[in-house]
C-alpha cells in the first residue's frame, strides 16, 4: 500500500533520517529519562504497613538515596543512569534547594496526590536531539506550607488549592526558567539554561546545573564507587561501565563547582552517625553556608553554581557540556539552533496539511509531553522483598503486602509514564494508548514499547500482565491487542508496508493473555464477565478490586464488551499472520466462534442458559448483579460502561479473507450450525459498503438507540466529549439497596467527592480522553460498513441526521476543543491558569490533564497526563 504523505515526509528530514539510521539506538541513548518523582513510590518503599507516601516523603528527597532510580528538574541521563543531569535553582528566599518538583502526597491532597508547580513539556524529537521545557520559579519563597496547610483544610467539595492560587505568581513575580538540551553526537550532551525574569523588578537567582551518579555501589557487596573530579576546571566523570568523561559548564556569571556524596544524611534523617558530604550537601553549603557540607575537589554529586542578578526583563543563559574527555571544542549557540532548526523541519513535515497555526502548536506541545515522560523504570520485585544483602533485614510483614506473586518481575528499561509526577510507574492500559500516539512519530519506540509488556519480565507465568506497581495482579482493560493492531497499520500506512514480525510476536503472547481473562473471569463459562476490572475506578457502585459480598456476582456489561473486542482484534490479527501462514487460519476461526458466543451472551441469546446484558426498554446495556437468592437484578446506573460495546466492533474487507481458501467454508459452517448468533449480529452474509462484512456486538437498530442516548446532551453529550455518567443523575442521584446498605452514584462532573481508588480521579461525570478516542474509533469503523445510508440525529433531538462518520468526526471536534483558542481567546481545559491565558508570554502554554470537566472542559486530575490525552494529537491530525 502506498505510504502516508506525512509520514514519507517525516522519513525524508534529518531527524527522521536518525530514527532510521543504523545508530538510531545510539541516539535513544541519552534521554529525559529521570522521574519527576521517585519519593513517595511503591518502589522506594520498605515499610511494614505499605504506606509509601509516609516512608519515603518530600522532606526526605533532598537528603535521602534512591534505591530504585533518581528524580530531578528537567532530569536527562543515559538509559541506565549511570550519570544523571538535572537543575537546581535557589531564589534567596526558599528554604530548600528548588532540585524537583514538589506537590501534595495522597492524603495531604482534599484530591489525592498532585503536583503544585508550573512547568511545561515545550518541544522535542524522538531521538533526544533536541528537548525543551519550562519551569516558572517565583521570586518570593515557594509557598510550600501555604499548599499544604490551605489543601488540608480543604474538603472533598471543595476546588484544590493550587500554587496560582497563592499569589506567589502576582505581577509577574517570577522567572521564566528554559531548560533545554541538544546532542552534538549521541553521547555528548549540551544542557542550556535560559532564565528570563518576567517582572520589573530586580531578582536574584542561583542556578545550579547537577550531574551526579546513581547510587550503583550500596546495594552489593564491595560494589565499585563511580568518581568525579574537578581537574582544570573541568569535571571528569568516571564509572566502570563507561568510557572517560568530563562536564565543564560557562555563562555570564563565574563559574564554581562543588563537590558532595548522593549519600543519605542519616544523622539528619535517623539520628545515626555517619560521615559526609552527604546529597543534601550542597543544598547546606548554599543556603546555610555550611562550608563543610561539600568538598571543591571530589564526589559523587557536583553542582557548577552561578549566581546572578537579573533586572526587569532582563535574560541570562548558563551552559553546561557532559561529553567524552578530550572531545573537540563546538560552538554551543550555533548547535542549539540547528537542533532547534531539525526539529522544526522534523513538525513542518508531519503537519504540513494542518492549516491552523494553534492546533500545530497543541499537537506539538503533547507530543512533547510524551517524549518528556519516558522514564527508567527499575523494579526487582524478588530483590525488593528480600532486602538488599548486608543490610538490615526487613518487617515480615511487607512481603504480604503487595505484590508477593509477581517475584518473577524484574523490569530495567526505558518505558512510557502515564504522568511522571502523579503516576512515575507504567500502567497497563495507559500504555497501550500512550503507544499508538507515540506511533505517530516513532513507531519503532512504540512497538518496543507494546512488546516491553509481554516480556517473560513483566507478564505472569500465569499470562496476566501487570497492571501498576501498587497492586500488579489488578485487571485492566485488556486493550493491548486493539493498540498492537492499531500500531501495525500506521507503520503500514507510514511505509507501505507493515511489520509482521512485530505483530507475531506480541500475538502468541497475547494468546497466554486472552487465556487468562477467558479462565479468571468468566466464573460461569457462559462468556459474561465479571468483576475485577479496573481503569474506569468509580464509574460504579462497587469497588472493582474488591469482592463482593458472599453470595454476590457481578456481570459487566464493560467487561464483556471488552473481552468480545479482545477476541475480535485477535482474530483480526490472525487474518494478517494468515496471509502469510495459513496456519494462523484456525486462531482466526476460534477467535471468530469466541466472540460469537460472548455476543450471543451480551445480547441473551440463550435466556435458559443466561441473562443478557442488554435492556430493550431503556435501550442501553446495564451490568446485572446476581444475588444470593438466585434472583438477578440489573443495575441501571447508566454510564460508560453501557457504551463500551460499541468498541467491540471490526470490519473486514473482503480482500482480508478472500486468499484464504477454506476460511469463508468455516465460518459459514459454524453459522449454519448456530444461526441465532448470525442473525443476532454477525452480519456475516450481508455484505456492506465496498463488499465488507460486519462483526458487532449491536445489530443496526440497537445500534441507533445507544448511540441515541450516547448523543443526548441532557445525558452524556457534553461541548467537550462523551462524559463518563449520565448527567440525569445530577438531580436524581441513582440507588440501590445492596446486602442491608444503600449504595448510590450521583453526577460529578469535576473532581471526586470520595476517596476510592485514592480520590484523585473520577468516572462520574468527567469526560475522559482514552475512551472518547476509542468511541471515535468505533464510530468511524461502524461507518465503513453502513456508509452515508445509516443515520442518526447529532445531538439527539435536534433533528439534524448525520452519519456515523459525521458524529465521529464531531466527536474529535468536542475534544479537540478542548486544547484550543474558543472565540473568547481561551483555551477551555486551560481554566485552572487565567493568569497564564493572559498573559502574551504564556498564552501559548499547553497542559494535558488526566480527565476533563463535564460541562465546561477544564483540565482535573493529573496536570502532565501525556500519557494518554496525547491522543488528541491523532485527533488533530488531518486525514490523509
Amino acid at each position: 500500500m502506498p505510504a502516508d504523505s506525512a509520514q514519507a515526509n517525516l522519513q525524508h528530514t534529518i531527524e527522521g533520517s536518525r530514527l532510521g539510521a543504523t545508530e538510531a539506538a545510539q541516539w535513544r541513548e541519552w534521554g529525559p529519562y529521570l522521574s519527576d518523582r521517585q519519593w513517595g513510590t511503591v518502589r522506594e518503599d520498605y515499610s511494614a504497613d505499605g504506606d509509601a507516601w509516609d516512608y519515603f516523603p518530600h522532606d526526605h528527597a533532598r537528603s535521602r538515596v534512591y534505591r530504585w532510580g533518581e528524580d530531578g528538574l528537567a532530569g536527562f541521563s543515559d538509559k541506565a543512569q549511570h550519570w544523571c543531569l538535572g537543575l537546581a535553582l535557589w531564589n534567596e528566599h526558599d528554604a530548600i534547594l528548588k532540585e524537583r518538583l514538589f506537590g501534595l502526597d495522597n492524603a495531604e491532597g482534599n484530591h489525592g496526590e498532585d503536583v503544585k508547580e508550573l512547568y511545561f513539556h515545550v518541544d522535542g524529537v524522538p531521538s533526544h536531539a533536541y528537548m525543551r521545557m519550562l519551569y516558572k520559579y517565583p521570586h518570593a519563597a515557594f509557598p510550600y506550607s501555604d499548599l499544604v496547610e490551605e489543601n488540608a483544610r480543604r474538603g472533598l467539595d471543595d476546588p484544590e488549592y493550587e500554587v496560582l492560587d497563592t499569589g506567589v505568581f502576582n505581577d509577574n513575580h517570577y522567572f521564566d526558567v528554559s531548560i533545554e538540551y541538544a546532542k552534538h553526537t549521541p553521547d555528548d550532551i549540551f544542557m542550556r539554561v535560559t532564565v528570563v525574569n518576567r517582572s520589573t523588578r530586580s531578582a536574584r537567582l542561583h542556578v545550579l546545573p547537577q550531574l551526579w551518579a546513581r547510587d550503583v555501589w550500596s546495594w552489593v557487596a564491595e560494589g565499585e564507587r563511580p568518581a568525579l573530579s574537578l581537574v582544570d576546571n573541568r569535571v571528569m566523570a568516571r564509572h566502570s561501565s563507561q568510557p572517560l568523561k568530563e562536564a565543564t559548564a560557562w555563562g555570564h556569571e563565574p563559574c564554581e563547582w562543588v563537590f558532595c556524596e548522593n549519600r543519605t544524611n542519616t544523622p539528619k534523617l535517623f539520628g545515626k552517625p555517619s560521615t559526609g558530604p552527604f546529597k543534601d550537601g550542597i543544598n547546606d553549603w548554599l543556603l546555610a553556608g555550611e562550608t563543610d557540607a561539600i568538598r571543591h575537589d571530589a564526589g559523587t554529586k557536583a553542582a557548577a553554581h552561578f549566581a546572578m542578578t537579573l533586572e526587569g526583563g532582563a535574560s541570562h543563559s548558563v551552559y553546561l557540556r557532559f561529553a567524552p574527555a578530550d572531545s573537540a571544542h563546538v560552538n554551543a549557540r550555533a548547535l542549539f539552533e540547528q537542533r532547534h532548526s531539525e526539529a522544526d523541519e522534523f513538525y513542518r513535515a508531519l503537519q504540513h496539511n494542518l492549516e491552523d497555526a494553534d492546533a500545530r502548536n497543541v499537537q506539538r506541545q503533547a507530543l512533547a509531553g510524551l517524549l518528556w515522560s519516558k522514564q527508567l523504570y527499575y523494579f526487582d520485585v524478588k530483590a525488593w522483598l528480600e532486602g538488599d544483602p548486608g543490610l538490615p533485614p526487613l518487617p515480615a510483614s511487607r512481603s504480604h503486602i503487595r505484590n508477593n506473586e509477581w517475584r518473577h518481575l524484574y523490569n530495567f528499561d526505558i518505558v512510557s509514564m502515564p504522568d511522571k509526577w502523579e503516576y512515575p510507574w507504567y500502567a497497563s492500559w495507559d500504555l497501550a494508548f500512550q503507544a499508538v500516539a507515540f506511533a505517530l512519530i516513532d513507531v519503532d519506540f512504540a512497538k518496543d514499547q507494546l512488546l516491553l509488556l509481554v516480556k517473560d519480565r513483566f507478564m505472569h507465568p500465569n499470562g496476566q500482565l501487570p497492571a501498576y506497581e501498587w497492586r500488579f495482579d489488578d485487571a485492566n482493560p485488556p486493550v493491548h491487542a486493539w493498540a498492537s493492531w492499531r500500531v501495525y497499520q500506521m507503520e503500514k500506512a507510514q511505509k507501505g508496508q507493515g511489520d509482521v514480525d512485530f505483530l507475531e510476536r506480541v500475538f502468541h503472547k497475547l494468546l497466554l493473555n486472552f487465556s487468562w481473562w477467558v479462565n479468571r473471569k468468566d466464573a460461569e463459562g457462559h462468556n459474561i464477565f465479571q468483576g475485577g476490572f479496573l481503569g474506569l475506578d468509580n464509574i460504579g457502585l462497587f469497588d472493582r478490586s474488591a469482592a463482593l459480598a458472599p453470595g454476590y456476582q457481578l456481570d459487566q456489561a464493560d467487561g464483556t464488551a471488552w473481552v468480545a473486542g479482545y477476541a475480535l482484534d485477535l482474530m483480526r490479527i490472525a487474518l494478517e499472520l494468515a496471509q502469510h501462514n495459513e496456519v494462523y487460519t484456525d486462531i482466526a476461526v476460534k477467535f471468530f466462534e469466541h466472540f460469537l458466543y460472548i455476543a450471543g451472551a451480551i445480547n441473551e441469546v440463550d435466556k435458559d442458559e443466561v441473562e443478557g446484558l442488554w435492556n430493550d426498554q431503556d435501550g442501553f446495556f446495564y451490568d446485572v448483579l446476581h444475588r444470593p437468592d438466585g434472583l438477578r437484578e440489573s443495575v441501571k446506573l447508566r454510564s460508560f460502561v453501557g457504551l463500551i460495546p460499541l468498541f467491540a466492533v471490526r470490519v473486514l474487507e473482503q480482500r482480508e479473507h478472500e486468499g484464504l481458501k477454506d476460511l469463508r467454508e468455516r465460518l459459514l459452517g459454524f453459522l449454519h450450525h448456530r444461526p441465532d448468533l448470525a442473525a443476532l449480529v454477525s452480519r456475516w452474509t450481508e455484505p456492506g459498503k465496498g463488499n465488507r462484512m460486519l462483526l458487532a456486538l449491536l445489530r443496526g437498530q440497537r445500534t441507533k438507540d445507544l448511540i441515541k442516548r450516547m448523543l443526548d446532551d441532557s445525558e452524556f453529550l457534553s461541548p467537550y466529549g462523551v462524559r463518563s455518567l449520565s448527567r440525569h443523575y445530577g438531580e436524581a442521584p441513582f440507588s440501590m439497596q445492596i446486602d442491608g446498605h444503600v449504595l448510590s452514584a450521583d453526577y460529578q462532573p469535576a473532581e471526586s467527592r470520595s476517596r476510592l481508588f485514592g480520590g484523585n480521579s473520577n468516572w462520574r461525570g468527567p469526560v475522559w480522553m482514552p475512551l472518547n478516542y476509542m468511541l471515535i474509533e468505533s464510530l468511524r469503523e461502524f461507518h465503513r460498513y453502513y456508509g452515508e445510508n445509516f443515520s442518526v440525529e447529532y445531538p439527539s433531538g435536534s433533528g439534524y441526521l448525520a452519519s456515523l462518520g459525521e458524529v465521529a468526526d464531531g466527536l474529535s471536534h468536542r475534544i479537540n476543543r478542548l486544547f484550543l483558542r474558543n472565540e473568547e481567546g481561551n483555551r477551555p481545559s486551560m481554566a485552572s491558569y487565567p493568569q497564564l491565558e493572559m498573559d502574551p508570554e504564556s498564552q501559548n502554554l499547553v497542559l494535558f490533564h488526566e480527565y476533563f470537566h463535564g460541562e465546561n472542559g477544564r483540565g482535573l486530575g493529573a496536570s502532565h497526563q501525556t500519557g494518554w490525552s496525547a491522543l488528541v494529537a491523532l485527533l488533530l491530525q488531518p486525514k490523509e
